[in-house]
Parts: structure tokens; C-alpha cells; sequence
């Protein structure tokens, strides 16, 4: 059952994470859906605002960090939220090979942080959380459904283990309507360019504009279940307006390999991707996930959720948007 607010007042949202893929999505989508929305970023140089240039002057941005639980402590006081969306991680895979304890930090004890002044400041407040397919790594069942084991293969996979677990723990102990997102690889063209979809669509776009005559990549038969991000984020929402708080998997329930996305990334320009994929050992992974693909069936039933974007759709979407991309900054 659906959750019902009092229409005299938005709901207000906090998103850690606002400036990323998924968070600049959720921000849109609970735009349309009326809420207000306040953005935690960390103090930095180097923030990019890119992704939410568009709705910035509709959002609230705060200064917080998972880092240290007395700023989202204050946050929460301040902002009142009746959601939150913890979003922000160290989250690319391979940096968590050569920052483990960042990793750490950030992607598992911060969600502790963030649990912790929920239920300090106000056990009310509807929690999601950001767990992620690599948490079953080394696969002991195919599909991956919520009750499959983990078995992580990276310290981002561990750490996010972690999180996933302190959320359920949080759940149970402490009543608090916590939920974790099971989330499968999801893109767009809002993905960062050291993911493998991302780098692989803007190369197609540098080699079709003659820009480059490469693309080196790692390991191309690693197959994974990749759906668009702004489906995914749907599917986020939709869990902290049920009357029970869960755990879902998020996914399309179909895999495909590496190889399989760069010939359709190079074919959708007329390309063939034999000609100029390279494999460079630098991007192997130490410890490799092979076969990720998930069931999203409890979250079909039980949210009313399905993907709209295919994955041929997904990969055409990447590309076009990269030619643009390589199109502006020949300009």
C-alpha cells in the first residue's frame, strides 16, 4: 500500500549524492512529484554541478559530509526532511582497488552516519539506500534475487555489504522505515567517463569524429544486467511509499557482455568495433565479476516497477548524446 501525505505541505526530500547520475534523476523526478528538495554536497574544488545545472535554482544545497555525522545531524534538524536518499559513495569499482579505506569510510561507516542522526533526529523520516549488485560479486545463484548470498569481490562490493547490512539492522532495531535498493548496473548519458559503457560510447563518438583511432579496454566477456538510470531511480522512489519498509532488487533480468555493448555502440555509427577495441591489461580488474544479472520480480509485484528503456535503446541513447558532447567541445 501507498503512503499518503498531507497536501497541505510538500514533502521535503534530502539526497546525498545530489550532483551525480542517479542523484540528478531522483532530484527530477521528485521535482515533478512536488517535493521539496534539499541536496547535500561536500565542501570541495572540485565539485561539478553539470548534472543538475538545469534544476539548480530548484533545489536546496547544504553542506555535509558522510564523514562526519554531526553536519547531517544538523542538516536533518534544520531541513526537516521526510525523506532521505543516501545516494553519495565512493562508487567506482576500481578506485576502491587503490583507496580501500576512503572506500570504506564513505561507502559502508557512512551509512551508519547517516542511520544514526535519522534516528537521532527523527525516526520518522523514510531512509533509502543506495546497495548495489556487486555485493554478490562472486556469484552463488543466477539470477541474483534478494535472498541470494553475497560474496563481494572488491572493497567497494564489501563496503557495500556493509552498508546493505547496517540498513536492515537499523530496519529491525530501531523500527525505522530503511530501505535498500538492490540496484544492477544502470547508465545513461550522465555516467561518469571512467565506467566502462560511458568510456566506450564517448570513444565511439572521438573515433567517428576522427579524434582517435583506439579504444583500449579491459575485460570485454564480463557480462552484466544494464538498465537506464532514470528507470532505476523510479524504482527508488517507489519503495519509500510502501506502508513496509524492503529490500528490492532493481533490474532488467537480461545480461550481456562487454563486447556485446561495444558492437552495438561502434555499429549504431557504422563502425566495426573489431577494428579498433584494444584489451589493455590496466583495466582488468584483481578479482573479476562475471555474471551479474538480477530478478526484479519483487519489485514488478510489489512496486509496480518495470524498465521502459531496452538496452539497444540504452546504448543508441549513449551514443547520440556523446557525438553531441564531442560535436561541442570541437566547437
Amino acid at each position: 500500500m501507498a503512503r499518503e501525505y498531507n497536501t497541505t505541505m510538500a514533502p521535503r526530500a534530502l539526497i546525498t549524492g545530489i550532483t551525480g547520475q542517479d542523484g540528478s534523476y531522483l532530484a527530477e523526478l521528485l521535482l515533478d512529484q512536488g517535493y521539496e528538495v534539499v541536496g547535500m554536497i561536500r565542501r570541495s574544488s572540485t565539485v561539478n554541478f553539470e548534472r543538475i545545472t538545469h534544476i539548480q535554482d530548484r533545489v536546496t544545497l547544504v553542506s555535509g559530509d558522510l564523514l562526519d555525522e554531526v553536519s547531517m545531524i544538523n542538516i536533518l534538524r534544520e531541513h526537516r526532511p521526510t525523506e532521505v536518499y543516501n545516494l553519495a559513495a565512493q562508487s567506482f569499482v576500481q578506485t576502491s582497488w587503490s583507496q580501500p579505506v576512503l572506500t570504506g569510510e564513505t561507502t559502508a561507516l557512512g551509512v551508519t552516519r547517516m542511520l544514526d542522526a535519522i534516528r537521532i533526529v527523527d525516526p520518522e523520516i523514510r531512509f533509502y539506500q543506495a546497495s548495489s549488485s556487486e555485493m554478490f560479486g562472486k556469484v552463488l545463484e543466477v539470477p541474483q534475487k534478494e535472498t541470494t548470498p553475497f560474496y563481494p569481490r572488491s572493497p567497494y562490493g564489501v563496503a557495500k555489504v556493509y552498508g546493505h547490512w547496517i540498513t536492515v539492522n537499523y530496519r529491525e532495531s530501531y523500527g525505522l522505515h530503511a530501505n535498500s535498493g538492490i540496484l544492477f548496473n544502470h547508465e545513461s548519458p550522465r555516467r561518469g567517463l571512467e565506467f566502462v559503457t560511458r568510456k566506450i560510447t564517448h570513444g565511439v563518438a572521438r573515433i567517428k569524429k576522427g579524434l582517435d583511432e583506439t579504444l583500449p579496454l579491459g575485460n570485454l566477456e564480463a557480462q552484466r544486467d544494464w538498465g537506464y538510470a532514470k528507470d532505476y531511480v523510479r524504482a527508488m522512489w517507489a519503495m519509500l511509499q510502501q506502508e513496509e519498509p524492503g529490500d528490492y532488487v532493481v533490474a532488467t533480468g537480461e545480461t550481456h557482455s562487454v563486447r556485446e555493448f561495444c558492437e552495438l555502440a561502434f555499429g549504431h555509427v557504422g563502425l566495426d568495433y573489431q577494428e579498433f577495441v584494444v584489451t589493455d591489461e590496466r583495466f582488468m580488474r584483481p578479482a573479476e565479476v562475471d555474471l551479474l544479472v538480477g530478478d526484479p520480480t519483487r519489485a514488478r509485484q510489489t512496486l509496480d516497477w518495470k524498465p521502459e528503456v531496452d538496452f539497444p535503446g540504452l546504448v543508441s541513447m549513449m551514443v547520440d548524446a556523446d557525438l553531441e558532447v564531442v560535436a561541442k567541445q570541437g566547437r
